[in-house]
């Protein structure tokens, strides 16, 4: 493959996100008007990013591909949870939150997908697409419970409606719709879907610039857990799961697919969210830096391993 498409995938993200920081020197870019971005993210860009990518075309040959997806990428995830809670046993309150779901949740869209087209081609996006579908269902139910902490029996009812009409899980459905029945959707439809979904990683790479703009990095050179959390992240998690899929036997692109979306950088998520749940929101806007930056010499390593 053309390795190449990592090194562009990174520097890209960083351009964006350097376009946050100006943006936010420069006062262009306010506290309001970055709380208005976050929602539009959250409420409007996001789901339909996540509606396009159910819309695709495949044929009877990779069909069994997909229904293994399926299941290594709720094995995947189901793995990485534990493993990434006993890996962070030592690290203590918000800054175990923000590096667990960093761990769990990785950059499918913006990084895994441009990878995944380059290695497979649109075969690759289909699986990505499954892996992604996860990605969505769990960061709307498992990562919002993470930082909004413990709920009573009432607030947790009323958490489950929200979460039920979220549009990203609402979008989950639809796409799940049109994914089983084969629906086609009109082609004015289908542009602007995928239209509206392109601003997504743009938009979320700026808000994290805003963000970073206010951090005092230097302030984290220091602190254990920023290394150890980033190391748990790009190396350990990876190699478990590589090691894993070796008991499977012979490797296959829905194994290989579900390796490269776990060895992904962390999701842009862990700063949007812990900027709305106003916990560690700078050391989170870092960890996604931080990991997006060496993602770059991680992932190429990996990719080489098992390709």
């Amino acid at each position: 493959m053309d390795f190449s498409v990592i090194t562009d995938s990174v520097i890209s993200l960083f351009i964006i996100m350097l376009v946050g920081v100006y943006g936010t020197k420069k006062k262009i870019i306010t506290p309001q008007a970055n709380k208005a971005f976050i929602d539009l993210l959250i409420q409007i860009a996001l789901p339909f990013m996540i509606l396009s990518s159910f819309i695709f075309t495949y044929d009877d040959s990779i069909k069994s591909n997909v229904i293994k997806t399926f299941y290594y990428s709720i094995a995947a995830y189901i793995i990485i949870m534990l493993v990434s809670y006993l890996l962070l046993l030592p690290v203590k309150k918000d800054k175990k939150i923000v590096l667990h779901f960093a761990n769990v949740f990785t950059n499918t869209g913006y990084v895994g997908f441009p990878i995944l087209n380059s290695i497979y081609g649109a075969e690759g996006v289909v699986y990505g697409s499954i892996f992604n579908m996860f990605f969505v269902i769990f960061v709307w139910t498992y990562g919002i419970i993470l930082f909004k902490g413990k709920f009573d029996k009432d607030e947790f009812l009323s958490e489950v409606k929200k979460i039920l009409l979220n549009p990203s899980i609402i979008a989950v459905f639809l796409g799940l719709i049109i994914m089983i029945f084969g629906i086609q959707l009109p082609n004015a439809l289908l542009f602007s879907i995928r239209s509206i979904g392109n601003i997504t990683g743009p938009l979320s790479m700026i808000i994290i610039g805003a963000i970073l703009s206010e951090v005092k990095i230097k302030d984290y050179l220091i602190d254990w857990t920023l290394y150890y959390g980033v190391t748990t992240k790009l190396i350990f998690i990876p190699i478990i799961i590589y090691l894993i899929s070796l008991l499977l036997g012979e490797p296959s692109k829905a194994i290989n697919t579900v390796i490269i979306m776990s060895a992904m950088p962390a999701s842009a998520m862990t700063s949007i969210l812990a900027e709305s749940f106003n916990r560690e929101k700078d050391y989170a806007a870092v960890v996604v830096s931080v990991t997006t930056l060496l993602s770059l010499i991680t992932v190429t390593v990996l990719l080489r391993l098992i390709l």
